[in-house]
C-alpha cells in the first residue's frame, strides 16, 4: 500500500482543499494535519489521538478510513503486552471449573417440607379452637364484633428496585467521528456521521463514548448535553443518575483500536 501521508496529501490536492479547509471542518489543528501527511507521528499527542485524526482527516476526503488506520497500527505501532504472551496451554491454563454443589439438597427439601406441614397444622388449630370459643360466648343471632387498633395501618409491600440504565442518543449537529460503546465494551457505533444523522436510542448501566470534534449533543434520559469544545478528541463516562464525565485521553474508547 502506499504511504498514509502521501495518500492523504493527494487526495486532499486532487480535491483542491486547502489545509485551512479541512481545519474548519475537522476541528483538528492543521499542524497536526500535516503531522498526518508527512507521516510525522511523534508531533502527535499518542496513538489514540493518531487513530483518532487520521481517520476524521480520511472520511472527510473520502477515502477508507478502516484501511489506513489498519495500515497505522501494523507499521508504526508496538504491540501490546497482551498480544506479546503466548496463549495458555492446555495444563497450565485455566482451572477446569468443578461442578457446582446444588444449593439445595433433597434433605433439606424434606425438611422444609415437614416444617411447612407442621406449621399449617398448628394453624388449622389454633383457628379452630379460636372459632369454638367465640360461638359459645356469643349470644344466639348477635355477631362477635372485631376490634381493630386505631393509628396502624397495612405496611403496604414494595416492589423491588430496578437496575437503573441509560438511555442514550447521539445527535450530530455536524461533520462529526464518534466512537461508542458500552458497560461491556461492546462497539456500538464507530463511524463518521453528518448533521441530522442521529443515532438510535441506546440503553445500558454505562456507556463510554468519544468525538472527534463537538459538532454533537448527547441525549441523555431526556436531558441534551453538548460536547466540549476542544482542539483534540473529547470523550465523556455516562451513568444512570449522573452528569457525563469528561474522560482524560488514557481512557478514551478505542472502538477496537
Amino acid at each position: 500500500m502506499a504511504d498514509i501521508g502521501k495518500t492523504l496529501r493527494e487526495a486532499r490536492l486532487r480535491g483542491r482543499i486547502d489545509i485551512g479547509e479541512v481545519e474548519a471542518a475537522t476541528k483538528i489543528r492543521a499542524k497536526y494535519l500535516r503531522a498526518l501527511e508527512n507521516e510525522e507521528w511523534d508531533l502527535l499527542p499518542g496513538p489514540t489521538f493518531v487513530r483518532t485524526f487520521l481517520r476524521t482527516y480520511a472520511d472527510y476526503l473520502g477515502l477508507d478510513s478502516r484501511l489506513l488506520v489498519e495500515e497505522y497500527k501494523q507499521s508504526y505501532e508496538r504491540p501490546s503486552t497482551q498480544e506479546l504472551s503466548p496463549f495458555p496451554s492446555a495444563r497450565g491454563g485455566r482451572r477446569a471449573r468443578r461442578p457446582r454443589r446444588p444449593l439445595i439438597t433433597p434433605g433439606v427439601l424434606v425438611a422444609i417440607g415437614a416444617v411447612v406441614l407442621i406449621g399449617a397444622l398448628y394453624a388449622l388449630g389454633t383457628l379452630w379452637s379460636d372459632g369454638s370459643n367465640s360461638e359459645e360466648s356469643s349470644p344466639a343471632g348477635q355477631a362477635t364484633p372485631t376490634a381493630t387498633p386505631r393509628g396502624e395501618r397495612t405496611p403496604t409491600p414494595t416492589p423491588s428496585s430496578r437496575r437503573r440504565t441509560v438511555r442514550l442518543q447521539i445527535r450530530p449537529t455536524g461533520t462529526v467521528y464518534v466512537c461508542l460503546e458500552n458497560v461491556g465494551g461492546r462497539e456500538l457505533v464507530n463511524t463518521t456521521l453528518a448533521e441530522g444523522e442521529n443515532t438510535r436510542t441506546y440503553r445500558s448501566r454505562r456507556f463510554r463514548v468519544s468525538f472527534g470534534t463537538s459538532l454533537a449533543r448527547m441525549r441523555v434520559n431526556g436531558r441534551t448535553y453538548r460536547v466540549k469544545v476542544s482542539s483534540q478528541p473529547v470523550g465523556y463516562e455516562i451513568r444512570p443518575g449522573r452528569r457525563p464525565r469528561e474522560l482524560s485521553a488514557a481512557q478514551l474508547p478505542s472502538c477496537g483500536g
